[in-house]
């Protein structure tokens, strides 16, 4: 195995990290917000802030972690994103701004203000869309060359029926995978009326995500026929995904095992994902730059392979003492010593 794609793997891990304990996070401001301003606090808002509290401050270390890492293993990924990307870009930044900034206020001011709770949860999923953005413009179609310069060409992506359904996808991922943990997390705490809410959303958001992943699949068979024909070279990683989606819907249906049902959810978009990710190879941006044209240095890449492994050793183990020490124990998840 070569060392571009050594590198290009450990970042995918990254990110899909951040897609699943980010989504947790994001859906759960907005699953807040929503309860405040339908009247339905007293039910999931203290479910949520339980979750929240201890959580919200290492979401974005897998994205910071990924972010510096594509920098540094392909360092032209700075010249072809880097101006292209300066209006989504900049909007994610200033939404993770608002987003903390509300979650201060929220938190430390008055509690249930519908006006911090609807900022907060409202940014929370304006993020993953505007950073979705970027998979539709790896795609290809939208970035051309001018005077040798990567020029985005904004209209075309907001024309887009390709963007659009990464976008709602993006919106629908975040929801479904939060309510999905967030039905298990209420069954936990023993709050039966938190938990037949959550699982009413979980089962909502279940058809539109599977309806808007099929969609993407689809307008890739006239957007970019090279990248579809991969992906269908490797409908098997499809085929267990959906299986694995069809049973973690069964089980939330049957009321049945709802560790489980988030167990098969992470191994459904672990399949998703990493199926996507490998049917793109080698390409970071079509069809200008792909991970062979653009790799470092051969010690640089050795060294952040070796610095991302290692960080990646800390991080999961501390993610599961975090799980384990706050999230579900005993005290904390019955409401005692939450803060």
């Amino acid at each position: 195995m070569s060392l571009e794609i050594i590198g290009i793997s450990v970042l995918w891990i990254f990110l899909f990290g951040y897609v699943i304990v980010g989504s947790i996070d994001y859906g759960a401001g907005f699953f807040n917000a929503y309860s405040i301003l339908s009247g339905k606090q007293h039910i999931l808002s203290k479910i949520i802030q339980r979750y929240l509290s201890p959580v919200w401050e290492v979401t974005n270390v897998f994205f910071v972690f990924f972010f510096v890492g594509i920098v540094g293993f392909f360092p032209k990924t700075a010249f072809y994103y880097g101006t292209t990307l300066l209006v989504p870009g900049s909007i994610a930044i200033i939404l993770l701004a608002i987003r903390g900034s509300y979650y201060a206020f929220e938190t430390y001011s008055s509690k249930g203000h519908k006006g911090y709770a609807f900022m907060y949860g409202l940014s929370g999923l304006l993020i993953p869309a505007s950073l979705s953005v970027v998979l539709a413009i790896s795609e290809g179609g939208f970035v051309s060359m001018v005077d040798e310069h990567p020029v985005l060409n904004y209209v075309a992506l907001f024309k887009s029926p390709l963007s659009w359904s990464i976008v709602v996808l993006s919106i629908t991922a975040v929801l479904y995978i939060s309510a999905v943990f967030l039905t298990w997390y209420a069954n936990q705490t023993g709050d039966t009326d938190a938990t037949n809410l959550m699982r009413k959303y979980a089962l909502f958001w279940a058809f539109p995500l599977i309806i808007t992943a099929c969609g993407i699949i689809y307008e890739l068979s006239y957007h970019n026929q090279e990248h579809f024909e991969r992906i269908l070279n490797l409908w098997w990683m499809f085929a267990l995904s959906f299986l694995l989606y069809v049973g973690t819907v069964w089980l939330i249906w049957k009321r049945k095992n709802y560790g489980l049902a988030f167990g098969l959810l992470v191994g459904q978009f672990l399949l998703a994902f990493f199926g996507y990710g490998i049917s793109h190879y080698p390409y970071l941006l079509y069809p200008y730059l792909s991970i062979y044209d653009s790799f470092t240095n051969e010690a640089m890449a050795i060294s952040l392979i070796i610095v991302f492994i290692l960080g990646l050793a800390l991080l999961l183990p501390s993610l599961y003492l975090l799980i384990k020490l706050f999230l579900f124990d005993k005290d904390y998840v019955k409401g005692q010593n939450a803060k």
